[in-house]
């Protein structure tokens, strides 16, 4: 009885390790056209992915600024995040590279930076023909953090065609740096990288205005896209994100929009991610798109 009883104690244990690692990770190498060279991405697949023959919805999930396409993987408190959020809503997360200052859109003065083209065209084209995918805007979702933030708004709000809800944390909303709460150092500090692929502030034309998202709110007004945003109170992009907040108030225009204690931190983020994941679920019930 006694060896019975430890057998059943050790198939326990491990069937509770395996349930515990549940989602896998692939990383994924995607070329690019656009851009002449080829690109890793992350990809978490739900534990139930493996024997299931359905399709699943997509969440598109950015990094920020200064970062790089596994930092949701790295850089959160509990590293596992990602992983147990893929297997609690059974759905499949990618993480694409946009580089330390690539601002997801293409910039109109360097042909190494077309990340509008290559998120938007090449890495949904290449994810839809690597896994078992929705691929109906219904089943597709983006969002992401500061730079990635702006860049899920920015992405779904030109191509309200691809996604069905969009969300941003702690985004970046406005790309002109002088409406941040920020130092003269620090501000000094990223010019370079914003003037690499935007030209000079205060140049003609003015490709930071254009864009920007915080100008984008006729747009969104215009689409059918669930908005999810939120943002520290002590972070120093909260101004453009309270500005975007007004305008989608004024035309009127759906959207979920929080203030939380916080900053511009990892513990933020990992607080904000799970809010907009329940709230991108609800829309995929809405839409029928939940994987079985």
């Amino acid at each position: 009885m006694h060896f019975f009883r430890l057998f059943l104690g050790c198939n326990l244990l491990a069937l509770s390790l395996s349930a515990a690692m549940g989602a896998s990770v692939d990383t994924l190498a995607i070329p690019s056209a656009a851009m002449n060279r080829s690109m890793r991405a992350a990809i978490v697949l739900p534990a139930t992915y493996a024997k299931a023959k359905t399709n699943y919805p997509v969440l598109y999930l950015l990094h920020g600024g200064g970062g790089t396409f596994s930092d949701w993987l790295k850089q959160t408190p509990d590293r596992m995040l990602v992983h147990k959020l893929a297997d609690q809503y059974n759905l499949i997360i990618v993480m694409p590279e946009g580089e330390r200052l690539g601002g997801y859109l293409d910039s109109p003065l360097q042909k190494d930076n077309q990340f509008e083209t290559y998120i938007a065209k090449e890495v949904i084209d290449k994810i839809d023909n690597t896994y078992r995918t929705i691929r109906d805007r219904k089943g597709r979702l983006i969002t992401g953090l500061s730079m990635g933030g702006h860049g899920a708004l920015y992405l779904a709000t030109r191509h309200p065609e691809l996604y069905c809800a969009a969300g941003s944390m702690s985004g970046a909303l406005d790309l002109n740096s002088a409406n941040w709460r920020i130092t003269p150092e620090f501000a000094k500090q990223i010019e370079p990288g914003f003037t690499r692929i935007l030209g000079p502030m205060g140049s003609t034309p003015d490709y930071y205005a254009a864009n920007s998202v915080v100008y984008m709110t006729e747009k969104m007004k215009a689409n059918d896209v669930k908005l999810i945003i939120d943002c520290g109170v002590d972070d120093f992009l909260i101004e453009p994100n309270r500005e975007v907040h007004r305008r989608l108030v004024y035309n009127k225009t759906p959207h979920d929009y929080t203030e939380r204690p916080g900053g511009h931190t990892w513990d933020y983020w990992e607080n904000s991610l799970p809010n907009h994941m329940l709230f991108f679920s609800n829309v995929l019930k809405a839409n029928g798109t939940i994987a079985q």
